[in-house]
Formats: structure tokens, C-alpha cells, sequence
């Protein structure tokens, strides 16, 4: 559900208070960009002060890197990370790429494709993993979840089933799989061993649902699930149709997530549920729908909820991760997570 996201021309910024608050800010320091958007609570901010108001005007080009994909219209629509003094990119037609941040010099480019670079489409960014030796970029190539070493941009075949994570297993009727349409364009974000996805998928009847997932970080196995629309006996499973699990799709997290790593809490923003301009066949609230959902990252567990749009008709979509920000709020420092919405 990304469609309308490119139609937002207001904003509405919603704060929830967290339940406990953390004053000391010292280990957080906004010099570096090694994740997407800039820190775990994207907000896309860097305290370093070098380039100011007054010397902007003075800047230089000093490389230009080309990835010479042609793909109609599309652009590099990523948000690149700098790790180590690499910067990783992804080009329109989704080949990860490495250059010396320095000198735009390239170092390894992974076509996740075949040799002549068919197919492609939108990828905002990437996730970084490393322990020891072991360094690793992870990618999306439109249902693929690929890990690659992040030294060599070689696949790294032990993870998922032959170096794949088939983003359509387990949601639906894996006998059926190939007519399912699912894809990942915001990057997953990274909790200890664990990749944590969103996805996104048809706006249409018999969507599959953009449950919320995390995989092992060296295996490529699934490590828990949270249903976005619940099954019986789940929270939220009352807010539907007694069948509806069955066949209603959509309520994804598809613009990524924030983390607070301290409370191990992983937030995610969801779409609508589909159809997403008709709601006759999915009467009730539909949880969770045009949501805030606040999971515990271990395991999936749900934490807590706000609903914005109750049965939506209107593909009132969250189009962005929550950021995580700290507020001042009667002399005290609140941390708090803010929401974009697209309701004006």
C-alpha cells in the first residue's frame, strides 16, 4: 500500500507518551548513518555541524556515481548507509552497490537479477549486520529477503533456502504461491540476531496480509510472526468478520520501522486494510488496520496500539515509519513516538 502515499499534501503529527521516560541522551550522538534514515528512530537528523548556513552556498560536487540502469522513469529512490567508510546504495533496477564513501570509487555491485539486469523496481534502503568477521548487507529483490557479505557483495547462500527468503511463504496457500504478489521496498530493521520485515502487497480482494515478521539473521529462519489481521483467539480478532482472517488482506507495515533498542520495542505504521476503497466485505474496526503497533522485538509480542482510521475507505495509509523523539512536556523529558498520517 504505497500508492497514495506520494498524494500527501498535509500533515498531522500525533504524539503517544511512552510509559517510562529515559532523560540520558549522551550515547546517542547523530554522527554516523549506518542505518536507514539515520538512527533507529528515523528521523533523518546528523548533529555534525561542519556544513552550517553560511558555508552551504560554498559546496562542491566531489564524485557523482552512476549505476547505468535504465528502467523508465525510475530513479535511486534509497536512502543509502555509510558503514566503515563504505557507502551501500541500491539502483533502480535493485543492484546493491558499494563505493568508497570518499571518492564515489565503486567496489562491488550484487545483481540480484539475471545477467542482463531485467527486472527492478523501488528500494528505499538496506539493513547492516555484523558480529566479528561476519559482516552482512541485506537487501530485497521484489519478494526476496538476500543477504550478502558486505566486503565482497557475494551472496551468502546459507541464508533462507539457497540464499532466499521467500517473502510469500506462510501467509497464505504456499500450494498457490506463485499468483500471490508481495514485495519489500523499505529496508527491515535489525534487533540483535534478528531481521525484522515489513512487506507490501495488492491493494485488491484477496490481498495477502502484510503480517509483520523476523528471521534469523544467520539462518534466514522465521523466528515469530505477528498477524496484522489476527486469527482466532488473537487480540484484535473481534474487530473483523469470523472469517475474514481467511481472505482479507493488507494492514502492512510497507515504509519500515523505528526501534528503541534500550525497551526492545520495535514500532511499525500500517496501511489499510483491502480492498482499501471498499469495506463491504470486512465489516468492523479491522485491527490492525491504519495503525501505530508497538511489538516487543524478541518476540513479537504485542505491546500496545493506536488505530487511526477505524474501517477504512478512504486508503488512509500511515506513509511513514514513527519517529522516536524526546519532548518537553510541564518541565519534564518525555520520550514519545510521533506519527505522520495522510488526514490533514
Amino acid at each position: 500500500m504505497f500508492r497514495a502515499a506520494r498524494q500527501c499534501l498535509f500533515i498531522l503529527l500525533i504524539v503517544y507518551f511512552l510509559p517510562a521516560c529515559n532523560d540520558d541522551k549522551s550515547d546517542i550522538n547523530f554522527r554516523s548513518w549506518k542505518v536507514y534514515r539515520g538512527d533507529d528512530g528515523i528521523n533523518a537528523y546528523s548533529s555534525l555541524d561542519q556544513v552550517n548556513r553560511e558555508n552551504v552556498k560554498l559546496l562542491q560536487v566531489a564524485w557523482t556515481y552512476r549505476s547505468g540502469d535504465t528502467l523508465g522513469n525510475s530513479t535511486i529512490e534509497c536512502n543509502p548507509i555509510i558503514v566503515n567508510g563504505i557507502l551501500y546504495g541500491v539502483s533502480p533496477r535493485q543492484k546493491t552497490f558499494a563505493l568508497d564513501a570518499k571518492t564515489g570509487k565503486e567496489l562491488w555491485v550484487f545483481n540480484p537479477h539475471d545477467e542482463k539486469g531485467q527486472g527492478g523496481g523501488v528500494s528505499r534502503g538496506l539493513s547492516y549486520w555484523e558480529e566479528g568477521d561476519d559482516q552482512r548487507i541485506y537487501m530485497f529483490a521484489n519478494h526476496r529477503l538476500l543477504a550478502l557479505d558486505a566486503r565482497t557483495g557475494k551472496q551468502i547462500m546459507s541464508f533462507g533456502e539457497n540464499g532466499v527468503v521467500d517473502l510469500r511463504k506462510g501467509l497464505r496457500d504456499d500450494k498457490e504461491i506463485e499468483k500471490y504478489y508481495i514485495e519489500s521496498r523499505s529496508p527491515g530493521v535489525i534487533y540483535k540476531d534478528l531481521i525484522i520485515v515489513g512487506s507490501t502487497m495488492g491493494e485488491l480482494y484477496m490481498a495477502l496480509p502484510g503480517n509483520i515478521r523476523a528471521y534469523d539473521v544467520r539462518s534466514g529462519k522465521l523466528r515469530w510472526i505477528f498477524n496484522t489481521v489476527p486469527k482466532p483467539g488473537e487480540f484484535g480478532y473481534d474487530t473483523w468478520r469470523k472469517e475474514d482472517y481467511q481472505t482479507s488482506g493488507g494492514c502492512n507495515a510497507w515504509s519500515g520501522f523505528s526501534i528503541d533498542r534500550k525497551r526492545g520495542i520495535v514500532f511499525a505504521a500500517t496501511g489499510a486494510a483491502t480492498f482499501d476503497f471498499h469495506g463491504g466485505d470486512r465489516q468492523g474496526a479491522n485491527l490492525f488496520g491504519n495503525s501505530v503497533i508497538a511489538l516487543n522485538a524478541a518476540t513479537g509480542k504485542y505491546i500496545w496500539h493506536f488505530q487511526v482510521s477505524h474501517h477504512d475507505l478512504w486508503d488512509y495509509d500511515l506513509p511513514s515509519p514513527p519517529n522516536l523523539v524526546t519532548i518537553r512536556r510541564k518541565g519534564k523529558a518525555v520520550d514519545a513516538v510521533a506519527q505522520v498520517t495522510k488526514q490533514g
